[in-house]
């Protein structure tokens, strides 16, 4: 492989870092993110207020998180919310739709305003003011900013992936 940033094996990482990265699922993101140990646990509790403790909808969360992963061309984010957003709900076709270029048909217009989002999050950095103030209309104030985060949170870690050369784990 080209220059890399390695995955720390567990004898290099703290006991605190080791214990949490022992709760979660050994995925190759939070085994690098342990890289950096003093970011390490908030960036874990950041990622769980998202994907757990947040009101926006499972599935709606899933489409923005997948058009981050299109956008940004972060393999890795892609491949492991495609099984995420199945699980919670989110079909095939809607999921081709997310990955092509302009968001395909099969979506409704909650998923192709998920998806501007993203891309101008993504793309832009700053949601237009029409699109903020459609999100706004549909998710009110609470949602729209967890929306917000999400999106945010998403793409950092999209570029972080991407910058360190994390690759998807191998079966076995």
């Amino acid at each position: 492989m080209s220059v890399h940033i390695p995955l720390p094996a567990d004898s290099e990482l703290s006991e605190p870092v080791r214990q949490r990265l022992a709760t979660l699922p050994p995925f190759n993101v939070f085994r690098m993110m342990a890289n950096a140990p003093a970011s390490f646990v908030p960036l874990i509790d950041f990622a769980m207020s998202i994907l757990i403790q947040s009101e926006l909808d499972p599935r709606e969360r899933e489409i923005a998180i997948l058009r981050v992963a299109q956008a940004t061309g972060a393999r890795y984010e892609w491949e492991h919310h495609v099984t995420i957003a199945r699980g919670v709900g989110v079909t095939d076709a809607e999921i081709a739709a997310i990955a092509e270029a302009k968001p395909g048909a099969a979506l409704d217009e909650a998923g192709k305003l998920l998806c501007r989002v993203a891309d101008e999050i993504s793309l832009d950095v700053r949601l237009s003011d029409d699109a903020l103030a459609a999100v706004l209309a549909r998710y009110g104030t609470r949602q729209a900013t967890e929306l917000i985060l999400c999106v945010s949170y998403f793409n950092m870690v999209s570029r972080f992936l991407e910058s360190t050369r994390t690759q998807l784990e191998t079966a076995g």
